[in-house]
């Protein structure tokens, strides 16, 4: 070999780099340890709420040592910025995708336009996305342009004062388009700089912000996050800021009244109807036992309560009124708030509104924390509801604390602002009115003015704000408002707990796979084995030290990744060993042996990495989260692995070698295993084929009938994994939460004690308020299965300290929407995996026959693994549950078995060219012969490092890992019985020639 220099240089420095790039980790790792143990000397766990108290202390000690150099300069918080990111299934946290309301920037940009046929292509798109994988903005334009005349550039819709710079009454529909898709591309742009900075200023460590496309969506990943609806509220508030003029109580006090009557009147109305539609029954007597002469008794109470709701429906809803000079007319419970608003609404009680107040708006204020009471406001609106003032004015904020010592959030104007400011402030004073300041429609205050205008752009927000929250007012108003809603069509939340635990189950199976693997090789190729085994831990180190350096994110399945790596690590050394061993069986010395080895399995090593290579860039592309992980590390994987085989290991071997020094590739044991096969596989192919069409109909049977358990990723809903302290029926907690939740599924999750809970219930509606609803009522009805003493806090997934044993572990979220998008990516990324793989086939052996029988061994593969999830879904007690993680393993098994294939089929390849005389047949039963001591050797590293993952791996990725293992065997056995023999029958009629040479067999025959 040449180079040798080179590559020992190449190799130290790379070692070095990556053993920098750790040490990062390492440092931070350290680091924190100490504030740990620091916390638990601290704190006693006989204190109340330790865990949280701990992690505060914690927190602090890191503060104070962070800047303080531990080695060679390095701080902790330079470490904690290069440190190995970990991905949210192993540091806890919260994943979520943003979709910002291309409709609400279409309806900016138009200036709120009336124009009907503009709103009902906004309808129609809105519907139409449902189906289709074509952007909003896209649809919209379609559904707006079948419209008969509709002009894009109308001054009803786009050709608006603030777009005349850019867009004129003649342009055409196709020349407003551009301008359209570039101001909406701004504006998602623009709310992507706003949540950056909203993060940013949040201090989570290592957070991931980015751009999903022109789909106006927003990946959001914060590992390690803990107060998990707080950063829900934080990305999802437009930071909407208006200030308004308010109405006093006493100006409303008669209105209210008469809202009563004529909703009383409304109700009675429909009672009656109701009551005339009923046949009543004037000849049957009723007897009253004691018994119901006591109940009756007893539900008089009721009844007299009953009766207050319909004669007065709206006031009997009131808690209490507001002072007369007031700005709260009155006050009610939170939970009436959507009966409030509904009755407000009815047409006959607007009517009633006086012609001065015909405009006024209804908003409620912020629910006092930990309170059940809400009071209502009414705005001074106009006929563009526009306000007095918005917060674009706003140009710095701060938390502060008012004159009492209350927690206030303090701002800053422009100077316009500050001139509007003054003039609105010197009103309310001379009247003695108040300003409403009004933050995503609700108000947070509305102070009154009693010491003349405001000069100087400075004001203040008071309220019933906690420390956190009044930072995070702050926080978003200094960053900005989005320019559109932001809902959260996909969260994944995991608690730190189950983040902890599959740290641990990963290492384990990690460190089980990789010692199995480092004493197969010495076992069964000596000293030989143990150099490949130093090659493999060199590029353990390598992967590590690269995804370091990259920053990139190691997840759960991305360790899974690195085991998978180590596999394909140690074939593409066996398949280097086995050739070895061939050449010094036909009596070449051992340095020519190596020599030849090393290159005649050159090329089968790199055709086995390109095909496996290839699927990991197409799940790459269409994977999120921890799945871009998986492909990340199997990527990076396959780069060191095969710089470690091909030219570490030789340089070990030359070494071990030198000097004349007897370097065995056997041990005393393994030296005459799989020697002199010679095995007529195609004789057996129609047995073959009958096993396998009967295992295909069975495969397409069942997912006919049966189909496939699709979960969330595919079909949208929620999806809570909740731990119990005691074992759990899932049919009895199906059947308690049906109720409430109408639609529900449970199955156990790895252990007796945990579930998995699935529900589609609101699925289409956004917001916390819906998240926080559902656990909820899981809390409530599953109380009698939960320990004692547990609150709804440390129910709540990712709510809670450190040590969290009992509750929701994780929970994910997929919108119908997004997981229709999830299904066709994942069709896409199988698709066309099958097609970049055969085109590869094509062009590297330079026959369709062979393209054709790699892919039908693929598709047989495939068939099956999918028809076992089909099969036994409700059988096996772990998640057979079609989501990304299975494409993810589908996409594997398709590289996994196009590997071996391509080996195989190197093989014949080279028997041709080697004996362009004999009859095809023979050569191709040859050539598999000679490969099966390196099938069975790569399979069962294969095979014994996913099982150790999946009994030690966690329950997260046990389907995943059941996928591949079901791949492994089966795509084992297709590219020995289905590729070799379909390529086999499609050329052998033909009397194809296989060879690079074009020398034809003289027997001009084919037979068996």
């Amino acid at each position: 070999m040449h180079n040798k220099g080179l590559i020992k240089l190449f190799a130290i420095l790379f070692g070095l780099v990556s053993i920098y790039q750790l040490s990062f980790t390492f440092i931070a790792s350290n680091v924190e340890n100490k504030a740990e143990a620091y916390a638990e000397r601290q704190i006693s766990e006989s204190e109340e709420n330790f865990t949280q108290k701990r992690a505060l202390a914690a927190e602090k000690y890191l503060d104070s040592v962070g800047q303080n150099p531990i080695f060679a300069g390095i701080t902790y918080d330079t470490a904690k910025d290069k440190e190995l990111n970990k991905g949210l299934d192993l540091k806890g946290g919260i994943n979520v995708i943003l979709q910002i309301s291309v409709e609400d920037l279409l309806r900016g940009l138009a200036n709120n336009s009336k124009d009907p046929a503009f709103n009902q292509a906004l309808a129609e798109a809105q519907e139409a996305r449902k189906n289709s994988q074509d952007s909003y903005l896209e649809l919209f334009f379609e559904a707006f342009e079948a419209k008969d005349g509709a002009n894009l550039a109308s001054p009803d819709v786009f050709g608006t004062k603030a777009l005349s710079d850019e867009i004129n009454f003649e342009m055409t529909n196709s020349q407003v388009r551009p301008v359209i898709n570039r101001k909406i591309d701004e504006s998602i742009t623009s709310a992507f700089e706003v949540l950056r900075e909203r993060i940013d200023k949040f201090g989570v460590t290592q957070p991931n912000i980015q751009r999903l496309g022109d789909s106006g969506r927003i990946l959001i990943e914060l590992p390690g996050a803990k107060d998990i609806s707080r950063i829900q509220n934080l990305l999802q508030s437009t930071a909407q800021l208006e200030f308004w003029d308010v109405y006093k109580a006493n100006e409303f006090s008669e209105f209210l009244v008469t809202a009563d009557a004529i909703v009383a009147e409304n109700m009675k109305s429909e009672t009656e109807k109701t009551e005339n539609q009923e046949t009543q029954s004037t000849d049957q007597e009723e007897e009253t036992s004691d018994e119901d002469d006591l109940e009756e008794l007893l539900s008089t109470e009721e009844n007299a309560e009953e009766d207050l709701s319909r004669s007065n429906p709206l006031l009997s809803l009131v808690l209490s009124a507001g002072q007369p000079q007031g700005p709260v007319i009155a006050y009610f419970a939170v939970k009436d708030t959507a009966k409030v608003n509904s009755y407000l609404a009815m047409p006959q009680v607007k009517s009633q509104l006086p012609s001065d107040k015909k405009y006024a708006e209804f908003v409620w204020g912020k629910p006092p924390k930990n309170e059940e009471t809400i009071g209502l406001y009414a705005l001074k609106g106009n006929r563009n509801n526009e306000p007095d003032m918005s917060g674009a004015v706003v140009t710095d904020a701060q938390q502060t604390y008012d004159q009492v010592g209350r927690v206030a959030v303090s701002m800053q104007m422009d100077g316009r602002g500050a001139k509007i400011w003054e003039d609105m402030t010197g009103k309310a004073s001379a009247e003695g009115s108040q300003i409403a300041i009004v933050l995503d429609n609700l108000v947070y205050s509305a102070p009154g003015v009693s010491s003349g205008a405001i000069t100087g752009g400075r004001s203040e927000i008071t309220g019933d704000f906690t420390l956190e929250e009044a930072q995070d007012l702050a926080n978003v108003l200094r960053a900005g408002k989005l320019p559109a809603s932001a809902d959260i069509v996909q969260s994944e939340i995991v608690g730190p707990s189950l983040g902890q635990e599959a740290i641990d189950s990963g290492v384990l199976s990690f460190a089980i796979a990789l010692i199995f693997v480092l004493l197969y090789m010495i076992f069964y190729y000596g000293r030989a084995g143990l150099y490949a085994d130093i090659a493999l831990v060199v590029n353990i180190l390598f992967i590590f030290g690269v995804l370091s350096g990259l920053g990139a994110v190691l997840t759960l399945p991305g360790i899974a990744g690195i085991v998978l790596t180590i596999g394909m690590s140690v074939d593409a050394n066996v398949l280097i060993f086995e050739r070895i061993r061939e050449e010094l069986a036909k009596g070449k010395t051992q340095a020519e042996a190596i020599s030849d080895g090393f290159k005649n399995a050159l090329s089968s090593i790199l055709d086995a990495n390109i095909t496996t290579g290839l699927t990991g860039l197409i799940l790459f592309t269409f994977g999120t989260g921890p799945i871009k992980g998986f492909a990340t590390t199997l990527l990076i994987g396959i780069v060191t692995s095969l710089f470690c085989a091909i030219f570490l290991t030789r340089l070990f071997i030359a070494g071990g070698g030198k000097k004349g020094k007897s370097l065995p590739f056997s041990t005393a044991i393994t030296q005459n295993w799989f020697l002199n096969i010679d095995i007529n596989f195609l004789k057996k192919r129609k047995v073959a084929y009958i096993i396998s069409a009967v295992a295909i109909i069975i495969s397409i049977g069942s997912l006919a009938t049966k189909g496939l358990n699709q979960g969330v990723d595919f079909v949208g809903g929620r999806s809570y994994v909740v731990r119990f302290d005691q074992t759990i029926n899932p049919t009895e907690v199906e059947s308690i939460l049906i109720e409430n939740l109408q639609s529900v599924e449970a199955k156990t999750y790895g252990t007796s004690n945990q579930l998995k809970i699935t529900t589609n219930y609101k699925i289409e509606e956004e917001g916390t308020v819906i998240d926080d609803e559902i656990q909820a009522i899981l809390f409530n009805d599953l109380q009698a299965y939960l320990p004692n003493g547990i609150t709804l806090s440390e129910f709540k997934v990712g709510d809670s300290g450190l040590d969290k044993e009992y509750g929701i572990m994780s929970s994910i979220k997929v919108n119908p929407t997004i997981a229709d998008d999830i299904k066709t990516a994942a069709y896409y990324a199988i698709f066309g995996s099958l097609f970049v793989v055969f085109l590869y086939i094509l062009i590297r052996f330079k026959r369709w026959q062979f393209s054709l029988g790699a892919v039908s061994a693929v598709i047989h593969d495939v068939i099956i693994v999918l028809g076992l999830f089909s099969l036994l879904y409700d059988v096996l007690p772990f998640s057979l549950e079609i989501d990304q993680a299975f494409i993810a393993a589908i996409l594997t098994v398709i590289g996994y078995s196009l590997n071996d294939t391509v080996v195989v089929f190197d093989r014949i390849r080279e028997f041709f060219n080697e004996r362009p005389n004999w009859k095809m047949n023979k050569l191709i039963n040859l050539a598999v012969s000679s490969t099966i001591s390196r099938t069975i050797n790569t399979s069962l590293t294969t095979l014994v490092v996913l099982v150790a993952i999946f009994i030690f791996g966690g329950d997260s990725i046990r389907g995943f890992m059941f996928a591949l293992i079901v791949g492994v065997i089966v795509g084992t056995y297709s590219s020995v019985f289905i590729a070799t023999p379909v390529m086999f029958d499609s050329v052998k009629k033909k009397g194809i020639d296989l060879t690079d040479k074009k020398i034809e067999d003289p027997e001009g025959e084919v037979s068996l």
